[in-house]
C-alpha cells in the first residue's frame, strides 16, 4: 500500500530496514502497516486517483504585519 509521510522522524530512524522517507514523500509499505501509521497519523494513503499535491506558497516580507 502507497503512503505519503505527514510527520517527521528523528534522525537515523529507519522504515523497513530503509532510511525513513521524509515528510511529504511517498513509500511502499506492507497493508497491515500502512494502515498503523495512517491510524496513527503518521501518514496519510496515497490513492490512484489522486491529484498531485500543490505547494502553499510561502508568506512574503510583503504579508508581515510590523
Amino acid at each position: 500500500m502507497k503512503i505519503r509521510m505527514l510527520i517527521e522522524q528523528p534522525d537515523g530512524a529507519v522504515l523497513n530496514g530503509e532510511p525513513w522517507p521524509a515528510v511529504g514523500e511517498e513509500a511502499d509499505v506492507p497493508t497491515a502497516q500502512a494502515a498503523h501509521l495512517v491510524a496513527s497519523g503518521v501518514a496519510e494513503e496515497v490513492t490512484a486517483d489522486e491529484p498531485l499535491p500543490r505547494r502553499r506558497k510561502t508568506a512574503g516580507p510583503e504579508s508581515e504585519a510590523t
